[in-house]
């Protein structure tokens, strides 16, 4: 009886780990399906895009990358035909740029795939309402997702995020919820150029604290944020680059735990500012894995460069 007893019991859990193994492929699939298919790289004159986010576990992980060409994402003509006078122009403008998303969530699992997946979709969703009503993207939107991670209680790991739109004349404005502040490799000086403070306003990470006159709920010990402002920076030079990253690459080490950043990484943009993003982007990769193969974080870096 006993045994019988213990194999059906052997039974019992060979069935769910068959079963939660095909959840957790299901769950791969659906995570992938989420990440940007080469055809969303944004195409603007003038400016070169490419970047990738490397999970630590070669699978699935917390850094995520969301392109908005706004011509391929959304059916700009219709929206600018149908919009008031008021828009128009402001609609205009939009279809002439590219927005770039990068977020981090805490850890490298299923489970922080899972809310930059959450966050992929509020954000997008929030994009269509926005150029409907307000003709381009405003901090509102940043505010209202804020807030909504805030009042969401089942979500605890932490979301760090950068989100910036490139014209062709190389401007790129940008916000921040506590993400590495980009960098600027100049072409002409040869070297990674230092960005006044000024230039570099971040805020809390997002769902911390509500954003200011934007809480559902009551003002919680830690107090509110106050509402998102927008930084600027210029690639004026042909050949710039400006990069944006997770801080798994900015906390990169190597064996003996010398710094790979910024120095480094200075040293690989230098020997290949000549080349297209795509490379730049694939000579970094290399080189990290070089400097060290054991990646201990998830990493995203994109290339942005003035051509």
């Amino acid at each position: 009886m006993g045994e019988a007893r213990e194999e059906t019991t052997l039974a019992a859990a060979r069935k769910q780990i068959k079963f939660l193994a095909a959840e957790l492929r299901q769950f791969n699939r659906l995570v992938r399906n989420f990440e940007p298919p080469p055809g969303e790289l944004p195409e603007v004159p003038s400016i070169d895009i490419y970047g990738k986010a490397l999970p630590r576990n070669g699978h699935a992980g917390g850094d995520h990358i969301i392109y908005v060409d706004f011509k391929k994402r959304y059916r700009m003509d219709k929206l600018i035909a149908e919009a008031p006078e008021a828009l128009k122009g402001k609609l205009r403008a939009t279809a002439e740029r590219a927005g770039i998303a990068v977020i981090d969530v805490e850890g490298h699992d299923y489970g922080s795939a899972f809310i930059a997946s959450v966050f992929h979709q509020a954000f997008l969703l929030g994009v269509a309402y926005e150029l409907r009503f307000f003709g381009e993207i405003t901090t509102t939107l940043f505010d209202n997702v804020n807030t909504r991670f805030f009042n969401s209680s089942g979500i605890a790991k932490t979301l760090t995020m950068v989100y910036g739109e490139i014209t062709a004349n190389g401007t790129f404005r940008f916000l921040s919820a506590a993400h590495p502040p980009p960098l600027v490799f100049s072409n002409e000086f040869d070297r990674l150029v230092a960005i006044s403070e000024e230039r570099l306003v971040s805020f809390p990470q997002i769902g911390t604290m509500p954003s200011r006159g934007n809480s559902e709920k009551t003002v919680p010990l830690l107090g509110v944020k106050e509402k998102y402002t927008v930084n600027e920076i210029s690639l004026m030079g042909r050949g710039d680059i400006l990069l944006l990253y997770s801080d798994g690459l900015s906390d990169h080490r190597g064996a003996k735990g010398q710094k790979y950043f910024p120095a480094r990484l200075e040293e690989v943009l230098k020997a290949n500012k000549h080349l297209a993003a795509r490379e730049i982007f694939q000579r970094i990769q290399k080189d990290m894995i070089a400097f060290n193969p054991k990646i201990s974080d998830d990493v995203t870096i994109v290339v942005i460069k003035k051509t």
